[in-house]
């Protein structure tokens, strides 16, 4: 078999989880908060037939060598963690994270997520929660008779009860950072979580700790630039149509030995 075909074949395979990665980033170009992917190639063993360096006789030495590539493949997708615009909503329970840190947020099975999707609703208690239902850590609690809630650059929770002019603390938002947010497993519903590679959170009130502040009655959009990502499309799909030329190419050599001997 030529080798030709089997390196190629990586160069498709690659080329189509970066298509899938491009798609993924286009799909989720209005999730609020979504930080878009990148994959990461490196390319694979090779074969070597002569050592750079290697004796060539006594006295001389092989200036280069003889070495051929085994193909490329995707070891990783590495997430953008740039900030994307803001949005103002004029919702008071819209919040977005104006620097570093991510909302805690308590999953069903009492593990910690992680966000940066600041779209908070009331559940039938009052407490704040996600869009998909999950209690905002530390938990915060609106009364049902508040007329306003103000949340402060630095996470304070206040409200005015209907019928007097008294602001009222009700709760604070703190924000987690992490010195490796990369290293974040994304699980869907706009959430991450902590590993390995992430290191611990280092939890504290916004604006501390090297820690962003928090922006009522807006939200952070999507970090994803389409026109960027239509050019990385472009350049995934010609990578795959010349990966096809080689196999073509290779098969066509195959035929005309098979022909002529």
């Amino acid at each position: 078999m030529h080798p030709a075909l089997w390196v190629s074949k990586t160069g498709l395979s690659a080329m189509d989880k970066q298509l899938s990665v491009i798609s993924n980033n286009l799909a989720n170009v209005s999730t609020t908060g979504f930080k878009k992917d990148r994959a990461v190639f490196e390319d694979l063993l090779y074969h070597t037939v002569q050592q750079p360096g290697g004796l060539q006789s006594q006295n001389t030495q092989l200036p280069s060598g003889l070495q051929m590539g085994a193909g490329v493949r995707v070891s990783a997708t590495q997430k953008n963690f740039a900030e994307g615009d803001y949005n103002v909503t004029d919702r008071d329970l819209d919040v977005a994270i104006q620097g570093q840190g991510f909302f805690q947020i308590l999953m069903p099975d009492g593990n910690m997520g992680y966000t940066r999707d600041g779209q908070f609703q009331l559940n039938s208690e009052g407490s704040l929660v996600t869009s998909s239902g999950f209690l905002v850590e530390p938990q915060v609690t609106i009364p049902q008779d508040a007329s306003s809630v103000t949340i402060g650059d630095d996470g304070t929770v206040s409200i005015v009860r209907q019928g007097s002019a008294d602001s009222e603390g009700v709760g604070q938002l703190t924000l987690a950072g992490f010195i490796n947010p990369e290293g974040l497993s994304s699980i869907g519903q706009n959430l991450f979580v902590e590993t390995a590679a992430s290191g611990a959170p280092i939890v504290d009130v916004p604006g501390t700790s090297a820690l962003g502040n928090v922006r009522q009655n807006m939200v952070e959009t999507s970090n994803v630039n389409s026109v960027e990502e239509l050019v990385n499309l472009i350049t995934a799909q010609r990578g795959y149509e010349m990966n096809s030329k080689v196999v073509s190419a290779a098969d066509g050599m195959m035929s005309f030995v098979i022909q002529q001997l």
